[in-house]
């Protein structure tokens, strides 16, 4: 499968937030956790901007 570029999917559905909608979580427990998880990349960034 390698050879013929097929194979498994990763996602069942692009955009990603359309993979956890077709897994069963809800929309609003999808916002969240993106709104959670770009701060804490957001704090990240600005924490190893800093330290240069």
């Amino acid at each position: 499968k390698i050879r013929t570029g097929t194979g498994q999917r990763i996602f069942k559905m692009a955009p990603i937030h359309h993979h956890y909608e077709l897994k069963g979580w809800p929309e609003s427990r999808i916002v969240i956790r993106f709104w959670i998880i770009g701060i804490l990349l957001a704090l990240f960034s600005l924490t190893t901007f800093k330290i240069r």
